[in-house]
């Protein structure tokens, strides 16, 4: 049985340059998702969202190899964030942090899949986090992304060059949330060593 990668079946959105800036066709994707809010180090719903998000993520996987016969890798965690003064990421005011945090599901995940997994997630163990997850698809389009190596807290230099230089030097604003796509799990990886794809959606002047 072959597994299904998102990360191979779409290599140009998730292996970025590390050095430049570059556009990508973000087509629509669906996604379960968790929103909250507040600093991602310290707030109790953020580590039930990722909690949620990965035990239903792996349920699906294994409901889709048993019944469908169709295996594939759980795709990397990722996350929309935003907040009332765009500036508090470059300053990393994490607690002025709004976020969505996501799961990429394959295309033959349905709806009706979704919440029979849920159920049986449910009724196994107590997970807060399960309440507020949704199933959505949403379309990007147009984004500027890069590969970022390094701790999360490095990021603000990076985020400070886009929107200060890189987007109005090339006549470009926002067009939707600043995303993240975490490649490795920071449970198990050195601060320095870690990679994450910072994408901004946008659209002309």
């Amino acid at each position: 049985m072959d597994k299904y990668d998102l990360k191979k079946a779409h290599r140009t959105l998730y292996a970025p340059s590390a050095r430049e800036f570059s556009r990508v066709e973000v087509p629509s994707f669906q996604y379960l998702c968790v929103e909250g809010h507040g600093n991602p180090g310290t707030a109790v719903a953020y580590s039930q969202a990722l909690e949620a998000l990965y035990s239903l993520s792996y349920s699906l996987k294994f409901e889709s190899k048993n019944t469908l016969g169709r295996d594939y890798v759980v795709a990397p965690l990722e996350g929309l964030w935003w907040a009332e003064n765009m500036d508090a990421f470059i300053t990393r005011d994490k607690d002025a942090w709004s976020w969505t945090m996501m799961i990429t599901q394959p295309d033959w995940i349905t709806a009706t899949m979704v919440a029979e997994a849920a159920a049986k997630v449910g009724a196994k163990k107590e997970l807060p986090g399960l309440n507020k997850l949704t199933f959505e698809s949403m379309f990007e389009g147009l984004c500027v992304q890069i590969l970022h190596h390094g701790s999360y807290d490095d990021e603000g230099p990076v985020l400070k060059r886009l929107h200060e230089h890189y987007l109005p030097e090339n006549l470009l604003q926002f067009n939707g949330k600043h995303h993240e796509i975490y490649l490795n799990d920071p449970r198990r990886t050195a601060p320095e060593k870690l990679k994450t794809i910072l994408r901004q959606p946008v659209r002309p002047l």
